[in-house]
């Protein structure tokens, strides 16, 4: 539908991003982003919250004892961005020697620099080799469960289904644990609730959703006809990029979540769009894995490394040079040594 396609290269950094249509879950609309909703959700409604929150414990311990016994480390680049991947990638299928490639991958996928195209290549060629292995030989896991599905898909739209589940889950949730730990770091508010026990951990997760939410833009959408809105007037053909952080931040809401939290006495509004809303949102269950992941990390950071201090001025972090995610592209910090668990990667 975009008005665009014609002016746009072929090797246009951004274009795995915003997309050419494709059968995924993503891309489709209508009923045939209902099939694709109806193979995935269950698929993901069937993992096991304990077993996601016990991966998630191992493979945060075995992150945090590669750094542990030297007191410094980049938060980002050892463990928040790791961490997510190396969990989806178990809850889909993958060992684990292939998770810390799939992290690569993505970084350069959402960075959208030169290397996005090819990194979108390899990423399909991960899945692609994922969808024949579980052919062959299923176990328990999101992409057996998806194959087992009784309404058949191809293999092409199994392993694009996969890539959207993956992308979309790794990298916000990423973001999420490092702009927790980040303001953790920074600001007392969130120091105050980060360090005062596990239920402030949800509460201050739901804070930085409001306030630094990992998902800032959603493209690939465009306008079916001309219409008319916010006094802007959009062609047909117009690619809309919804602003997911701006809708956060609307003066008008915002007053209303700030009253709501007054009459309650507390500030657990979770009505933030940022897993965007309506039957285009993050499904429910892949929400949850998020949350489980983030929370986990956190609380599993703050366990091993209670004296994290941020090693640099925070003046000099810097965001990640992406349009669509909002996070550091470093955190440094130190802390006190202290004794690996014995599970290091």
């Amino acid at each position: 539908l975009w008005n665009q396609w014609p002016n746009i290269p072929a090797d246009w950094p951004l274009l795995p991003m915003v997309g050419t249509p494709m059968p995924s879950i993503y891309f489709t609309a209508g009923a045939e982003h209902r099939r694709h909703v109806g193979m995935v959700v269950p698929a993901l409604e069937e993992a096991d919250p304990f077993e996601i929150r016990q991966h998630c414990e191992q493979l945060a311990d075995r992150l945090i004892d590669t750094v542990c016994t030297r007191g410094t480390a980049d938060l980002v680049a050892e463990y928040a961005e790791p961490l997510p991947v190396l969990v989806l990638a178990r809850l889909v299928g993958f060992p684990d020697d292939e998770g810390a490639d799939i992290a690569r991958v993505l970084k350069d996928l959402a960075d959208g620099g030169p290397e996005a195209q090819k990194a979108h290549l390899r990423f399909g060629e991960h899945m692609a080799r994922l969808v024949a292995a579980k052919r062959a030989r299923p176990g328990d896991d999101v992409t057996s469960r998806m194959l087992a599905h009784p309404e058949p898909f191809t293999d092409e739209e199994y392993a694009l289904d996969l890539m959207a589940i993956t992308a979309a889950g790794h990298l916000t949730t990423a973001d999420w644990i490092s702009n927790s730990t980040r303001l953790m770091l920074t600001e007392d508010q969130f120091a105050d609730a980060l360090s005062g026990g596990r239920h402030s951990v949800a509460e201050a997760m739901n804070e930085v959703l409001w306030e630094d939410g990992p998902t800032q833009i959603l493209a690939g959408r465009w306008a079916a006809r001309d219409t008319r809105l916010g006094e802007q007037n959009i062609a047909r053909g117009d690619m809309l990029l919804l602003g997911l952080g701006a809708a956060n931040a609307d003066p008008h809401i915002r007053q209303q979540v700030t009253a709501s939290a007054v009459r309650s006495g507390q500030g657990g509004n979770s009505a933030h769009l940022a897993f965007s809303h309506g039957e285009y949102r993050c499904p429910f269950p892949a929400q949850e894995i998020a949350e489980i992941i983030a929370r986990t990390g956190i609380e599993v950071l703050l366990d091993r490394l209670p004296d994290l201090e941020l090693a640099v001025p925070a003046t000099e972090l810097v965001r990640r040079p992406s349009a669509f995610l909002r996070g550091t592209t470093a955190l440094p910090v130190r802390f006190t040594p202290v004794r690996t668990t014995g599970d290091a990667l």
